[in-house]
């Protein structure tokens, strides 16, 4: 018999001492491939074991008025805004309003000094007065004149006078006639220049005037100072209209062609926690904006009180449909499974899982309108579906319909 050789002697060693990890390795696939067969074959999507029953809230198909509200943000802007300032330079000498003042209509506001428009009426006054005893004087020529072409020409006709003497009346009177007649001319030209200088004395009394709206506004800022110097063209206050105010909200294109002209409008503002405010749709634009996609809206709002003021942030709610009978359920009931949309139906006999896929309405808060299929009855799952499958056993809740009392004696799993 041959002797072994050393090699074989050594492998002989290796086999003995591989044999245990061998074993171990085997063991460990063996097991590993067990979990995943369980785990396939057994579970649902969410994991849970082949027929263990599901722990759900549910709650009941319900039929009733929902409403289909928009809801956007906003910024209230007056109802009116424009700057008063002034015709003409000069320096003020009074300002009789300041911010938050109440005005009225045509109300004195400011007041430049004044001194040397009116010193320009008094000059055009005396020029007036010239030009009225020029009138006067050659009125009373003419007059002379006129007598005294109708003697020459009644001598004339007698054979008295001659033609030449005739002529010379006749001369004088149309010169005198003339000169009456730019006396006229001179006197309706001063009397406009003194309009002209009142006029312009009537712009150093600074008055806030407009044309449209409501009788009072408001003072909303001051730039000036009393005795500051200003030119024709720098705004002194702004005015401002708070009784109506604006709420300027802007709508995608979703919501923008189911509004109109007139629409009731709902406000709330975080400085008046549950107060509301009414307004109506007052202009809706022809357009929307390409950066945005979004068209700008505003909302008359009454503002009686005057609590609202521009330049605060407001929510508004439109109410686009009111729909009464309509099938409801609430919002958390919505599920996806797949590309599906639906709700789970809680079988209260069965107590089973029944998936229904369905087609959503009107969504308002937390109550979701069911369009398709339409006359649904009975619960649905609102707590615990994503552990669910169609026909998952179910645990209702122990005040649930059909729902049994539950075992104290012994918990599911104990050995008695």
């Amino acid at each position: 018999m041959a002797k072994p050789t050393w090699k074989e002697i050594r492998n002989k060693l290796w086999a003995k001492k591989a044999r245990p990890y061998t074993i171990v390795a085997a063991l460990f696939l063996l097991f590993l491939g067990w979990q995943i067969a369980s785990r396939l074959g057994g579970g649902t999507q969410a994991g849970g074991p082949r027929g263990a029953a599901v722990a759900v809230e549910i709650a009941p198909i319900t039929t009733g008025a929902i409403k289909d509200i928009g809801t956007f943000s906003g910024t209230l802007i007056p109802k009116s805004y424009f700057t008063v300032v002034p015709k003409i330079s000069g320096r003020i000498k009074e300002l009789y309003v300041d911010i938050g003042d109440r005005l009225s209509r045509g109300q004195l506001v400011a007041l430049l000094e004044d001194e040397e428009y009116q010193q320009q009426v008094i000059q055009a006054e005396a020029d007036l007065g010239v030009a009225q005893a020029n009138l006067e004087e050659a009125a009373s020529a003419q007059e002379l004149a006129k007598k005294e072409f109708d003697r020459a020409r009644a001598l004339h006709e007698k054979g008295i006078l001659s033609d030449a003497e005739l002529e010379a009346a006749q001369s004088a009177f149309s010169t005198r006639d003339a000169r009456s007649k730019v006396t006229q001319a001179q006197l309706a030209n001063q009397k406009a220049a003194l309009e002209t200088a009142r006029v312009r004395l009537s712009y150093t009394r600074i008055r806030a005037a407009w044309e449209t709206g409501g009788d009072n506004r408001f003072v909303g800022e001051r730039f000036v100072n009393p005795g500051a110097m200003i030119g024709s063209s720098t705004a002194i206050l702004s005015v401002i209209e708070l009784q109506p105010i604006t709420a300027v909200i802007h709508v995608t294109e979703k919501d923008y062609f189911r509004l109109k002209s007139d629409q009731p409008v709902a406000l709330t503002s975080g400085a008046f926690p549950g107060r509301e405010f009414q307004g109506q749709v007052a202009r809706i634009a022809p357009l929307l904006k390409e950066t945005s996609r979004e068209a700008r809206v505003e909302v008359n709002v009454e503002n009686a009180d005057g609590s609202l003021k521009p330049g605060m942030f407001v929510n508004a709610r439109i109410e686009f449909v009111n729909k009464a009978g309509a099938t409801i359920v609430p919002t958390s009931a919505l599920v996806n499974r797949g590309a599906l949309q639906g709700l789970f139906l809680a079988d209260l006999e069965a107590k089973k899982a029944v998936f229904q896929p369905a087609t959503v309405g009107i969504i308002e808060g937390d109550r979701a309108e069911i369009l398709e299929p339409a006359r649904l009855t009975g619960h649905v799952v609102t707590l615990g579906h994503h552990l669910l499958e169609n026909g998952t056993s179910l645990i209702l809740p122990a005040d649930a319909p059909g729902a049994e009392a539950p075992d104290t004696k012994a918990a599911p799993g104990d050995k008695r």
